[in-house]
């Protein structure tokens, strides 16, 4: 679920949202989640735009100004959340909208391969989820202004009420996440918590207990080695940001949310500091004495699959990984989400929070009021409560998620979010600059598997990040 990012001059940062108030502000609207949480608006130097096809008639049922017979493009990632929300919620609220309308779907887990051809064609889709390992790169599609403007969507009237807007049905914060120098691009849609999952009712009939603190948890992994089971895994073929996820929130525990925002800003030696390095050391020890070596070479769903089969205890992600785990999970599974247990200045109950899973309208689709109309019934309340009731996790919609019964891994991680308390960070170097996110991958799996060590993880990170930060042909970004 990592986002994706890059060109010329110091950007001006947009307006900063606070943590602290996003949390504040959450809360006073009652959301189940928070996903905005932790939030910061990035800023780019250069925006989207392009020419729009000729539209409708605006009016008070189609505000957009959408075609009513015009055919509507819709290309969904298929990762954990699948494509079937699309299917059987927010197309058919579409096609309700506009029964002249064909929709045309396509779902594929390669986003990137699939769509960058038909972008530089000039030909893209009228709406993207652009998700998953193999997601475009969002700063590089602002940068070559490939994306439209979301503001007539934020600025028009809700599906559910024509007095309020549809920026005023979303928790605070959601609009300016997903905006670059100030404009919104991206549509952050599902409330997303970071952690550590175990099964329930493995530590329920082995007595043990998820730990808040380093030693026990080392102490504990020596147990569950000991019971016959592998401790700890994640999976090296493609899903190596989930670690590096682990590293850096468990930095940022140890030495504040500046460490991230320094990571973030590209600050001369951010990755050298000396909470990273500390993280390093802990989950390369981690590493070295409780993961399986074949788990690099072996895809999530994979790795995942063994942790539903009892033979894994520990699994680092996010809450999607329940929904999309629930056709190989035993019924009495109970996921379960503990934050890393450690703490220094940030606190040990200590998460990452945000909103994932961004959704875009590209700047040259052929309907691209028929994109925005999408994004508004998704952000509908039948969108938003089709949605959770699917995929059982909560959108960013307020009341979205009213009266749904979530399941125990996003129930466990609701809590975790409410038990952090102002303790949530994020961080968005991964969105920005995707070279950045690979080489961050390849060197958290040569640490976990041994090949280097905490220095030399810092050093290599770092020296990517100073040749980005030096090459003017990639916009900075800033938080």
């Amino acid at each position: 679920m990592s986002v994706s990012p890059e060109v010329g001059s110091s950007p001006e940062p947009t307006s900063q949202v606070s943590r602290r108030n996003l949390l504040r502000q959450a809360a006073a609207v009652g959301l189940l989640a928070t996903p905005a949480v932790g939030l910061l608006g990035a800023c780019a130097t250069s925006g989207g735009g392009g020419n729009t096809s000729g539209g409708g008639n605006k009016s008070a049922n189609n505000p957009l100004g959408v075609k009513e017979d015009a055919e509507l493009d819709v290309v969904i990632f298929n990762g954990g959340y699948t494509d079937k929300y699309a299917v059987e919620v927010h197309e058919p609220l579409y096609k309700k909208a506009f029964p002249k309308a064909n929709i045309k779907h396509e779902s594929t887990p390669e986003i990137a391969k699939t769509l960058q051809p038909r972008f530089a064609g000039g030909t893209p889709p009228d709406m993207v989820n652009n998700s998953g390992s193999g997601a475009m790169d969002f700063g590089a599609l602002v940068a070559d202004q490939q994306l439209a403007d979301l503001t007539p969507l934020w600025e028009a009237p809700s599906v559910d009420d024509p007095n309020k807007k549809v920026k005023d049905t979303v928790v605070p914060g959601t609009v300016d996440v997903g905006s670059f120098n100030g404009k919104p691009f991206v549509l952050y849609y599902v409330s997303t918590v970071f952690g550590i999952w175990y099964s329930g009712k493995l530590f329920k009939d082995k007595s043990w207990t998820a730990p808040t603190d380093w030693d026990a948890f080392i102490k504990l992994c020596d147990d569950i080695k000991k019971a016959g089971i592998t401790p700890y895994g994640f999976a090296g073929a493609n899903a190596a940001y989930y670690q590096w996820n682990i590293i850096l929130t468990h930095a940022a525990k140890i030495g504040g949310e500046e460490v991230l925002k320094n990571i973030d800003n590209l600050e001369d030696g951010a990755w050298k500091a000396d909470a990273v390095k500390q993280a390093a050391e802990k989950w390369a020890e981690v590493g070295a004495k409780y993961m399986d070596k074949s788990f690099e070479g072996l895809k999530h769903t994979d790795v995942q699959l063994q942790q539903d089969q009892y033979k894994l205890a520990f699994y680092p992600s996010g809450d999607w990984l329940e929904n999309e785990q629930k056709k190989d999970t035993p019924a009495d599974f109970k996921y379960q989400v503990m934050a890393i247990p450690d703490k220094g200045k940030l606190g040990a109950g200590a998460v990452r929070a945000t909103a994932g899973e961004g959704y875009v309208v590209p700047a040259k689709a052929k309907n691209k009021e028929g994109g925005l109309e999408y994004l508004r019934q998704m952000l509908s309340k039948a969108g938003a409560k089709g949605f959770a009731d699917l995929i059982k996790s909560p959108t960013v919609v307020v009341g979205g998620s009213e009266g749904v019964d979530f399941p125990p891994g996003v129930s466990s991680s609701q809590a975790a979010l409410k038990a952090a308390g102002k303790d949530v960070v994020n961080l968005f170097f991964d969105g920005w600059y995707q070279a950045l996110d690979k080489e961050a991958r390849t060197a958290t799996n040569e640490l976990m598997f041994g090949r280097i060590k905490a220095d030399a993880y810092c050093d290599r990170i770092q020296k990517k990040a100073d040749e980005i930060k030096k090459d003017t042909s990639v916009t900075k970004f800033k938080r």
